[in-house]
């Protein structure tokens, strides 16, 4: 087996999921970024990706794929960002099993991550947000199943990976409706849940069939939901939604803005943004300041509660029309 082929797998199916303890999504994210710099490098050196060698994967190389990324595959600078983040975690791992190739790892974890701009988040306001809980018909097992889920996501602020990888064991219903969570960096938090949401869990619980699957929510064949299921039910009930509330068509409304949207929703009502970083299971406090910045009403509250320089007072008198024509004569 060519030792290119040994490190990829040793580092995807060792070195990530159980040294590491990534997520099986975070396994997926860098398993693509590297079947597309490999693709990428074969085609430009006229080979197999199975014949790449180590010492072909330089940095003017990995240059030339991120250039690839954004001219020809017309991704984002984060998008770009996010494949070199895998690069470089696969040449870190490469340079303690390959120590004679440290100089050539090193001049590609020198290639620097690209500098993005910063949006702001976008949301859905509570009368968007209730409109969207409202769209499943809840008279049908689909129904009942959809209106669980946006409830739990909104409620909350479940990242997709966390809703979809939420099973039976993870729910406490007594005294009251608590989740487990097991978030990024395998942290956890336990989340109490407003009445309506237990409701709308326990509805679907009734009616949920029984499947070889642990996990809460199902697809129409038994098997757990995936990411794309739940795109594509929210995508669904986003456009039912924008027939009763048609501020929604102005935006677009992804699983992770269900997550912002819970995200603002504690921000306005406790004014506390360490509870915000604290519901979302957030590491830093820095990755929750996004909301201050989306967040108009502490932005005014910052606005009135400073002084305001004083506004010199004065009118504006227009030239007389007769001195007016005499000047530009």
């Amino acid at each position: 087996m060519n030792a290119l082929v040994t490190h990829v797998s040793v580092f995807l199916r060792e070195r990530l999921p159980l040294e590491r303890g990534a997520s099986e999504r975070t396994c997926e994210t860098y398993a693509l970024a590297l079947r597309l710099f490999f693709e990428f490098a074969a085609q430009q050196l006229k080979i197999r990706p199975s014949a790449l060698t180590l010492e072909q994967l330089d940095a003017p190389l990995v240059l030339d794929f991120l250039s690839h990324l954004e001219t020809q595959r017309h991704n984002s600078p984060a998008t770009r960002n996010l494949r070199l983040a895998a690069i470089r975690a696969f040449m870190h791992f490469i340079e303690y099993r390959e120590p004679a190739a440290l100089a050539q790892v090193n001049r590609i974890l020198a290639i620097p991550i690209k500098r993005t701009d910063s949006p702001l988040v976008d949301y859905l306001t509570a009368t968007e947000m209730q409109a969207l809980l409202d769209a499943p018909v809840p008279t049908t097992r689909d129904g009942i199943r959809d209106r669980a889920m946006l409830h739990l996501a909104y409620a909350a602020g479940l990242r997709v990976s966390e809703l979809i990888s939420l099973r039976l064991e993870h729910l406490t219903f007594e005294p009251r409706l608590c989740i487990q969570v097991l978030g990024k960096g395998r942290r956890q938090r336990t989340l109490p849940l407003w009445q309506e949401t237990t409701q709308a869990v326990r509805s679907w619980l009734a009616i949920r069939p029984a499947a070889q699957a642990a996990e809460v929510f199902l697809n129409a064949r038994g098997m757990r939901m995936t990411r794309s299921g739940f795109e594509y039910v929210l995508r669904n009930h986003v456009h039912t939604a924008r027939q009763h509330c048609p501020s929604i068509a102005s935006k677009r409304v992804s699983p992770h803005v269900l997550r912002h949207s819970c995200a603002m929703m504690i921000l306005q009502a406790t004014r506390d943004i360490r509870k915000v970083a604290l519901w979302l299971g957030h590491a830093s406090i820095q990755t929750t300041e996004m909301y201050l910045r989306a967040d108009t009403a502490t932005l005014l509250e910052t606005m009135n509660a400073t002084t305001p320089p004083a506004l010199r007072k004065g009118h504006f008198r227009p030239p007389d029309q007769l001195i007016a024509l005499l000047n530009s004569g």
